[in-house]
C-alpha cells in the first residue's frame, strides 16, 4: 500500500514510540491524525516538542482509547490506523489489572470496531514480545506458545487475539507487529535502559534495579518505527503476526556494565525487591527470530548485534544526558 495521500491515525501518538513514529511519518510527507490522551493541561505529551516545521500535516485529536464514540470519531476520515495506545508498565499491572483490561483489550476492540464500521484500508496493531513469556526455545518465532506471565502480557495476548479474530471473522485488514524490547530517547524510566542511564546521569553510582540475570533482545526505536511503517505499507502482511527484534540478547547485568562503560563511570548494582517481578512472573529470556519481518516487510535492524546496541545506547545516552531532557525525569524515584 502506498501511504501517500492517505490519512493515517496514530493512537498513543503522545507516547515514547508513538511520538517517534508520528514524527517519522510527518518527515516522510504523510498526513497524520495523532490520537493523544485527553487531559486538562492541553498537553500533547512528547508531541509538544515536535518541530514546528513538521506540524503542517499534523492533526491533534485528544481523546480516550476506552471511549468507543471518541475512537469512532477519530477513525472517521482515516484510511490507515496504527494502534499503539496501551498501558505498558508491567509493575503497575500487578496493582491495577482492571485498567489494563479496559485500555489494552477494550481499547483495541474500539479501534477494530471503528475500522470495520468505517471501511479502513489497513490497521496495524502493536503487540509486545512479553506475550511469549519465558522463551521455551530460541530464537522465538511467531508460532512460539503465548503465556501471560503478568496482567499486562495477558491483556496484550487478548488484544492480539481480538485483532486476529476481526481479520478472520470480518476480513478487517489487520497486521500485528510484535516489537521486542524497544529503547531510545523519551522512554519512561519504568524501562530498564532509561532507569540505568538517568541514575548515572543524575550522579548515582549505586544503580538500583530488579533482577539482573534475565536476558532481553533490545531494539532501538528508529528500527521499531521503520518496522511499523513497513507493516502499514505491506499488503502481504495482513493477517500476520510479525516479530521486530535484532536476534541478539544481553543480560540486564551485562547491559549495566555496557552502559557504565559508554558513560565512563564505575557503578555497583543494588537489586531491590520492590523493583523485581514476582518469581513466576519474571520472563527469563527473550530472543527474536526476525525472519518473517525480512520476508514480508523487507525489514532488518540497522542497530543489530552488540555493535548496534552500543551505537543505539550512545545516541540514547547523549539525549538523556542533556540537562533539558534529564530534568523531565526523577532518577531517584522508582516509578511503577
Amino acid at each position: 500500500m502506498n501511504l501517500q495521500g492517505k490519512k493515517i491515525l496514530v493512537t498513543g501518538a503522545d507516547g515514547f514510540i508513538g511520538s517517534h513514529l508520528t514524527e517519522e511519518l510527518l518527515r516522510s510527507g504523510y498526513s497524520v491524525r495523532a490520537f493523544v490522551f485527553y487531559n486538562s493541561f492541553n498537553s500533547w505529551g512528547w508531541l509538544d516538542y515536535t518541530p514546528k516545521s513538521l506540524q503542517e500535516n499534523l492533526d491533534i485529536f485528544p481523546g480516550d482509547i476506552r471511549d468507543p464514540q471518541r475512537v469512532q470519531d477519530a477513525v472517521k476520515g482515516c484510511q490507515v490506523v496504527i494502534h499503539l495506545a496501551a498501558l505498558v508498565a508491567i509493575p503497575y499491572s500487578y496493582h491495577s489489572p482492571d485498567t489494563y483490561v479496559d485500555t489494552n483489550i477494550k481499547g483495541t476492540l474500539n479501534i477494530l470496531k471503528a475500522a470495520r464500521n468505517l471501511g479502513v484500508e489497513k490497521v496495524v496493531h502493536t503487540s509486545t514480545s512479553e506475550v511469549y513469556g519465558t522463551a521455551r526455545f530460541t530464537p522465538i518465532h511467531e508460532d512460539h506458545p503465548l503465556l501471560g506471565q503478568s496482567p499486562y502480557s495477558a491483556t496484550k495476548i487478548a488484544a492480539d487475539q481480538m485483532a486476529l479474530a476481526f481479520y478472520h471473522s470480518f476480513e478487517t485488514p489487520v497486521t500485528i507487529i510484535r516489537p521486542f524490547n524497544t529503547y531510545g530517547p523519551r522512554q519512561s524510566t519504568r524501562a530498564v535502559i532509561p532507569a540505568i542511564i538517568t541514575q548515572i546521569a543524575g550522579g548515582q553510582r549505586i544503580i538500583k534495579l530488579g533482577s539482573t540475570h534475565p536476558t532481553r533482545d533490545f531494539s532501538y526505536v528508529p528500527d521499531t518505527v521503520r518496522g511499523v511503517i513497513s507493516g502499514a505499507q505491506s499488503d502481504a502482511a495482513s493477517g500476520n503476526v510479525i516479530n521486530l527484534g535484532t536476534g541478539f540478547e544481553i543480560s540486564i547485568g551485562e547491559l549495566v556494565k555496557c552502559i557504565a562503560e559508554r558513560m565512563q563511570v564505575q557503578v555497583e548494582i543494588k537489586s531491590e525487591a520492590e523493583r523485581a517481578r514476582p518469581e513466576k512472573s519474571e520472563v527469563e529470556r527473550l530472543l527474536s527470530d526476525n525472519g518473517k519481518a525480512k520476508k514480508l516487510l523487507g525489514w532488518e535492524p540497522s542497530y543489530a548485534g552488540y555493535k548496534g546496541l552500543q551505537k543505539g545506547l550512545d545516541e540514547t545516552i547523549a539525549w538523556f544526558s542533556k540537562s533539558r531532557n534529564l530534568k523531565k525525569y526523577r532518577p531517584g524515584v522508582y516509578n511503577l
